[in-house]
């Protein structure tokens, strides 16, 4: 018995995140029978979808076998590449998309963070070097001792190494 049903495609990813100068791979995925036998991508603008074709440009690779297909988008751009993509499926009996979302990232969004943890620790170094600075230098520390004299030694011959304070 054979069930013969139209393409249930199926995205890998429902957002795919690429940073910017690199490649961009996104994929779908169709378990029907019979097998995808043609599939196509479309990028979806504010203007409207537009069809990606196999070497349209020199960015864009199309890589379809029977049951999953793979756009490789190169060199990625934030202004030109971060849409909506759509990747559609069609067999004998009938055809069948869905939607992949491409998020692009700077190249330096992962330095913003770091940059905010230095900024911090210079703004708290600054503030303890100003604050012992600004100390007055009569103000003495509970840990240290003002009045240290000499210490007594004892002369007995086990405790040598022993000393004591005065009081």
């Amino acid at each position: 018995l054979n069930v013969t049903v139209p393409p249930q495609v199926h995205h890998y990813k429902a957002t795919e995140h690429g940073n910017e100068g690199d490649t961009g791979v996104l994929t779908c995925k169709s378990y029907s029978f019979p097998p995808v036998d043609q599939w196509a991508w479309y990028v979806v603008t504010p203007s409207g979808a537009e069809l990606l074709g196999n070497g349209s440009t020199d960015r864009y690779s199309i890589k379809s076998t029977g049951n999953q297909t793979v756009l490789r988008i190169q060199n990625l751009d934030i202004e030109k590449d971060q849409h909506d993509y759509m990747c559609n499926g069609t067999n004998d009996h009938g055809n069948k998309g869905d939607t992949i979302h491409l998020h692009v990232r700077s190249r330096l969004a992962a330095v913003w963070p770091f940059l905010g943890i230095v900024g911090e620790v210079v703004v708290l170094v600054t503030i303890i070097f100003i604050y012992e600075k600004r100390r007055k230098p009569d103000e003495v520390p509970e840990d240290e001792d003002s009045g240290s004299g000499a210490l007594k030694g004892n002369t007995g011959a086990n405790h040598d190494t022993l000393r004591q304070r005065n009081s």
